[in-house]
Order: structure tokens, then C-alpha cells, then sequence
């Protein structure tokens, strides 16, 4: 803000009174006309002097309403930047959860053709292996020994449903040894329970039972 200006003191000029000259006449005449010009000029510099302090007052608020005017248009230019910037935020921000949604569901696909495929895999994989078991025991599997089987698959579950394709290779091949074991077992057993019953039929009398249970 402006420094306020001394205000400047009315300059009146110094009139001096008349003098009289002696042994004549007074003219009160000329005395009251002097007294009246020294009034009107006291007035006049009055005058001047308000006329003078009220510019120096208008133009001092004329800048400072140019003032109020320009800093309200800064503010207003401040706001819409502000609201630009946070418009473009807003939109990049939506454009990158759009792209993460589209790049999530395209590996959510990808991963959900990759188990099928890694399934369809491990059933023809095991189809192949129980044909090569049936093979190698030169018979099919009875109704029970299906029975069996489809209980046992139930009893363990697959949960597969979570598992990505490094996880479903490695459940594949967990199942894959698995059924190995058991067949392997299975024709073990199988075979130990033909050569117990053979021995019995060719001694002819209770050789291999022990406490009423076969060896």
C-alpha cells in the first residue's frame, strides 16, 4: 500500500491591511472590497486544496480496486489450473485401473486355458497309463477295483481351481506318482494272493494259513 501523503496546508496569502493615510478621508469602500478579494482568495485555495486531496483519494482507489480486481482473476486463473490438473489426474488414474482390469481378466483367461489344457493333458496322460497297468496285468479291472478307485478319487480331491500352470505341472505329477505307487501296490498284492492260493492248491492242506488269515 501507498504511504499516506501529508495532507498540504492551505497556502492563504498575506494581504496587508490597509493603511490610512493621515488627515484624509477613510474609504470604507476600498477597505471592504480588500477584506472580500482576501476572503474569496482564502476560499478559493480552499477550494483547490479539497479538489486536489479528493483526486489523490480517487486514484488511490481506483488502484486499489485494480488491485482487488487483479488478484481475484490470479486466484480464479490458480483454480482452473488446479481443477485441470486434477481432471487429467483423475483421468490417468482411470485409464491405469482400466488397463490393470483389462491385463488382470486377459491373465485370468490365459491362466483358465492353460489348466484346461494341463487337464486334458493329465487325463489322457492317465488314461494311458492305466491302459499300459492293464496291459502289463493281462486283465480288466473288476467292478470292485473301479469302485475302489472312483472312492479313493474322491476321498482326495484335486483343488486345482486356484493353481497356476507351474502349480497344476507340479499337481499332475504329484497324482501321477501317486496312482503309480498304488497300482504298483495293487499288483504286488495281487500277485503275493495268486502265489498264496497256488501253494495251497498244490500242498493240499493249510500250509500258508496262519490264525485263520493268509500270508
Amino acid at each position: 500500500p501507498k504511504e499516506e501523503r501529508p495532507k498540504p496546508k492551505p497556502v492563504v496569502p498575506q494581504i496587508a491591511a490597509p493603511k490610512i493615510p493621515e488627515g484624509e478621508r477613510v474609504d470604507f469602500d476600498d477597505i471592504h472590497r480588500k477584506r472580500m478579494e482576501k476572503d474569496l482568495l482564502e476560499l478559493q485555495t480552499l477550494i483547490d486544496v479539497h479538489f486536489e486531496q479528493r483526486k489523490r483519494e480517487e486514484e488511490e482507489l481506483i488502484g486499489l480496486k485494480e488491485r482487488i480486481e487483479r488478484r481475484r482473476a490470479e486466484r480464479a486463473e490458480q483454480q482452473r489450473v488446479r481443477a485441470e490438473k486434477e481432471r487429467d489426474r483423475q483421468t490417468r488414474l482411470a485409464a491405469e485401473r482400466q488397463r490393470k482390469e483389462d491385463e488382470e481378466a486377459k491373465k485370468r483367461a490365459e491362466d483358465e486355458a492353460k489348466k484346461k489344457k494341463v487337464l486334458s493333458n493329465m487325463g489322457a496322460h492317465f488314461g494311458g497309463f492305466l491302459a499300459k497297468v492293464e496291459q502289463r496285468r493281462g486283465k480288466r479291472q473288476t467292478g470292485r477295483e473301479i469302485k475302489k478307485m472312483t472312492l479313493a478319487e474322491r476321498r482326495k480331491p484335486l483343488a486345482v481351481e486356484n493353481l497356476r500352470e507351474d502349480g497344476l505341472r507340479e499337481k499332475a505329477k504329484e497324482l501321477w506318482e501317486w496312482i503309480y505307487q498304488l497300482e504298483s501296490e495293487k499288483f504286488d498284492l495281487t500277485e503275493k494272493m495268486k502265489r498264496q492260493k497256488y501253494e495251497v492248491r498244490t500242498t493240499g492242506h493249510g500250509k500258508g494259513k496262519v490264525g485263520g488269515r493268509w500270508k
